[in-house]
């Protein structure tokens, strides 16, 4: 099977997406660009992850031509080759909808760090809604993330986190939802109290001298 190694990684990143709930049905879609040649492999569109095997990945290239796979990719290609392209930095991105990233996203600001695991994925910016699967929604998406960024929220769909491999990329979902999850609780108690800035500054400089993901 050609492009065994990341459709095999994709496939994996998935399935543990969908153990940890943060993708349900057939909603959300992973990536991963090769490390040899600008093609990524991505999920297919409307196929049970559950059941997918790894030649079921789609491979396309970095301006999302569908080049193999027995089905067609993600309607989400343009978000994923987008950043991609962008961010030369990236090779793995993860888009889900996962409850509580989507209930903070419709609110008007950045969620922020309750714990210092959380501090490397800040800022988390919040993308207006646009049409899923739309060069538009891609560009901002793109311009969301910056240059270092690496999670989004967009507002009335979900987030969009990146990194560079699968391993970093599904760290900055999981502990974006975990974020979420926080806040939205502690809010509700009213006793949220973020990370402070001075914390939070801190806490990044550690994790980029221990080059942590």
């Amino acid at each position: 099977m050609k492009y065994e190694k990341i459709r095999k990684q994709v496939l994996e990143a998935i399935l543990e997406a969908v153990e940890q709930g943060l993708i349900k049905g057939t909603s959300g879609n992973i990536a991963l660009r090769d490390d040899e040649e600008d093609v990524v492999a991505i999920t297919p569109s409307g196929i049970a992850y559950k059941t997918m095997k790894a030649e079921d990945i789609a491979i396309v290239d970095l301006n999302g031509k569908w080049l193999e796979g027995p089905y067609k990719p993600s309607s989400e290609v343009p978000m994923h080759t987008a950043v991609l392209r962008a961010r030369p930095d990236i090779k793995a991105t993860v888009h889900t909808h996962a409850v509580f990233a989507t209930i903070m996203a419709m609110g008007d600001g950045e969620i922020k760090p309750t714990t210092p695991p959380q501090c490397e994925f800040v800022p988390v910016r919040v993308v207006p809604f646009t049409m899923p699967g739309s060069d538009e929604v891609a560009d901002k998406v793109v311009e969301a993330l910056g240059q270092d960024g690496r999670a989004v929220l967009i507002k009335n769909h979900g987030m969009f986190c990146c990194g560079k491999n699968m391993k970093a990329a599904m760290s900055a979902t999981i502990y974006t939802e975990e974020m979420a999850i926080t806040e939205y609780y502690a809010r509700a108690l009213g006793t949220f109290e973020p990370m402070p800035q001075a914390g939070i500054d801190a806490m990044k400089a550690l994790i980029a001298a221990d080059q942590a993901v």
